[in-house]
């Protein structure tokens, strides 16, 4: 990380949300959302990253769920508030109410389907419309383990994020390819801009726009979900 995390916002700022009542052993926390088309591995993303599981069956997320994880980056505990998001439009109305406060979001696409590749840039503009402006965005083409479908290049990826302004990564909840780098690289991007924002004076890092806080309950999705 190129600044020091003691410039980033503390959990316990109102700006950023306020600590969990069970778990006051944490120095800063991060809400993260994953999102993109149905069918694409979002939630089988979040099961890799924060349980070490994997199940190839697939069961439609309902609403909105989520998982909490800590992890520690320059000595520092960073407890990530990461919030499954379903894909299908009935229910864009819930989650895009979520998007207000997220610090982080990935964006994500099935490399075997190309319909999920082009509905990206409708997700990007949904981030810009419904979330703060320093929210930072990763883009990940999932199921890179099924190579014999592929569907939509490396490169045109690449190149997409790139236009977008977004860094990008293929990875593989199945095969365990690229997840935890995906979520550590977007709180290191976190922790660079906080940082930058909190050095130059930048008052927009607060964003002024407050999402769900940790007392608020999510329409809970089943377990085995493997969207």
């Amino acid at each position: 990380i190129a600044h020091q995390l003691p410039l980033m916002a503390s959990a316990t700022d109102p700006r950023y949300g306020q600590k969990d009542t069970s778990d006051q052993n944490f120095d800063y926390m991060f809400k993260i959302l994953i999102i993109g088309n149905s069918s694409v591995g979002k939630t089988s993303f979040l099961f890799r990253y924060a349980d070490d599981s994997f199940t190839p069956a697939f069961v439609s997320t309902v609403g909105i769920d989520f998982k909490v994880k800590t992890i520690y980056r320059n000595d520092k505990r960073i407890k990530l508030q990461i919030w499954d998001t379903a894909g299908q439009e009935r229910y864009r109305t819930i989650t895009t109410a979520y998007y207000r406060g997220a610090m982080g979001f990935i964006l994500m696409y099935d490399i075997t389907n190309e319909d999920s590749f082009n509905a990206v840039q409708d997700w990007s503009t949904q981030i810009k419309t419904y979330s703060w402006d320093n929210a930072q965005v990763l883009l990940v083409g999932n199921k890179c383990d099924i190579e014999d479908e592929r569907l939509v290049a490396s490169q045109r990826g690449r190149q997409l994020a790139d236009q977008l302004g977004f860094e990008f990564f293929e990875a593989s909840a199945k095969d365990n390819i690229n997840v935890k780098q995906t979520f550590e690289r977007l709180v290191d991007v976190i922790c660079e801009r906080m940082s930058e924002s909190l050095e130059s004076g930048d008052s927009s890092v607060t964003g002024g726009k407050q999402g769900p806080q940790l007392t608020e309950q999510p329409q809970r999705s089943h377990q085995d979900c493997a969207c």
